[in-house]
């Protein structure tokens, strides 16, 4: 073969080996890999390593150089053993200490995810998500789904919060909020987004809506302490009447569901919304073309194994924030993953 086949040919294999790579990210974070190393004195080596997370020695020896070749360790040879310590990498996103872990959301795509994404096929010949096939429940109890216990309803919610760790701050800033003193941000989780915009917006006060069990939990296992400018509601956004507010957040919610919720989620905002009030839409958002970002697209897939949505274009945020009264439309693509719009009542 020639040189551009060759290279053709390793694209093939990294494409079609990819989930391997994924798993080997998975299990590491499963086992707790990258949190032993943290907490040792020094650099470990694979009995070490094997002891400290329960696993055999040569399983552990195997996963750890490929961590090595993935760049998640680091390993310095004395004499002829091998010894393992975390890269700048793991030690900031792969430990569960770190201010900007993403260990839950890892878990959780290893456990839910990565298990969803084996009936894509099926999804796509369908144009439905295979929640009912990987875990027995019906698509149209999707959040019972996404919380099958209270410990999977946790985990999801410290993904959530891990997500706005890194996140959070650059979608809060693309546009001044500084002008909706009360915000209300619905399906709010854990409360990582609020306490950004208060850290961001002091003078702001933030109402948390979200299901009861989401809200107890949030109580129970997030901190609000000192956040006296946070309060929460418990209620169904698309049942419930809605909190009144200058600015309605909704964060990675939208993607969740077809065009017909969306709509009618969007006309009970325009309601409540104050005149002169706001909505921020908090997104991956598509080209125009539909054709990247790359992972926008991945995660587009993503939803229609999961859930009953989509990843959307500007245009079609436009469409449907226009359809349900709201003005004044801008978007801004933050360079991140996420990204946010704004428009007014």
């Amino acid at each position: 073969m020639g040189c551009s086949e060759d290279h053709a040919y390793r694209l093939l294999n990294d494409y079609a080996n990819g989930f391997m790579v994924s798993q080997v990210l998975f299990t590491a974070c499963e086992l707790g890999v990258f949190d032993l190393l943290a907490k040792a004195a020094g650099p470990l080596d694979v009995v070490a390593v094997a002891a400290g997370v329960g696993a055999s020695s040569h399983g552990t020896d195997l996963l750890l150089d490929i961590c090595v070749s993935l760049k998640l360790l680091k390993v310095e040879t004395r004499g002829r053993k091998a010894f393992y310590q975390n890269t700048e990498l793991s030690s900031a996103y792969l430990t569960t200490v770190s201010p900007t872990s993403q260990c839950s959301m890892l878990k959780y795509m290893g456990r839910t995810s990565y298990r969803c994404w084996g009936h894509l096929a099926d999804a796509v010949r369908e144009g439905k998500n295979q929640y009912l096939e990987t875990f027995g429940v019906p698509a149209e109890e999707l959040f019972t789904a996404i919380y099958r216990s209270e410990g999977e309803r946790l985990q999801f919610m410290q993904a959530l919060q891990e997500v706005w760790s890194v996140n959070g701050r650059s979608v809060l800033t693309a546009f001044d909020l500084s002008v909706f003193p009360l915000m209300c941000d619905l399906g709010g989780g854990s409360g990582a987004l609020a306490k950004e915009c208060v850290s961001l917006y002091p003078r702001c006060k933030v109402t948390i809506f979200d299901i009861p069990e989401v809200v107890q939990t949030a109580k129970q296992h997030f901190s609000f302490q000192d956040e006296e400018q946070i309060d929460f509601q418990e209620g169904d956004f698309f049942k419930d009447p809605l909190p009144e507010a200058d600015l309605y957040i909704l964060a990675r919610i939208l993607h969740d569901w077809a065009d017909g919720k969306c709509s009618h989620l969007l006309e009970s905002i325009y309601h409540t919304c104050k005149p002169g009030g706001g909505i921020l839409v908090i997104e991956s958002l598509l080209d125009e073309d539909r054709r990247g970002p790359l992972l926008t697209q991945l995660y587009s897939l993503n939803m229609l194994v999961q859930t009953e949505g989509q990843e959307r274009t500007p245009t079609h945020y436009h469409t449907l924030l226009s359809s349900a009264g709201f003005r004044d439309f801008q978007f801004k693509k933050t360079g991140a993953i996420y990204d946010a719009i704004l428009a007014r009542k």
